[in-house]
């Protein structure tokens, strides 16, 4: 069995090519579909300390529609809104996310999991 986990949106390209690229690979992960299976807030910043972003939102999708209108681009929103923010709506976690033990990628482009894999 993988210890490998994907955030993965069927609907989502990019998401659909890393699960690709990880078969390919041979890896078969874990397939956590985030938008039925939100994760919490505290998942959210295990989440943050894997990945190799600097801020939280670089693990959002800052174009949604709902980070407009849930009005998350005014700098002044602490990190712990914007975590809230996420587990309220999944839709604004950034996807893929492949997750390898204490280290996690965005998959955008797909490639750049693979440095953790």
């Amino acid at each position: 069995m993988s210890s490998i986990s994907i955030l993965h949106n069927p609907r989502c390209s990019k998401s659909r090519q890393t699960l690709a690229l990880l078969k390919e690979k041979g890896i078969t992960p874990a397939v956590i579909e985030y938008l039925k299976t939100p994760l919490t807030v505290d998942e959210l910043k295990t989440l943050f300390n894997k990945l190799n972003v600097k801020t939280v939102r670089d693990m959002m999708r800052i174009k949604e529609a709902e980070y407009k209108a849930l009005g998350l681009a005014d700098d002044s929103i602490a990190d712990d809104d914007l975590f809230q923010a996420m587990a309220t709506t999944p839709k604004l976690i950034e996807r893929p996310i492949v997750i390898n033990g204490a280290n996690a990628r965005i998959g955008r482009p797909p490639e750049s999991v693979l440095d953790i894999i």
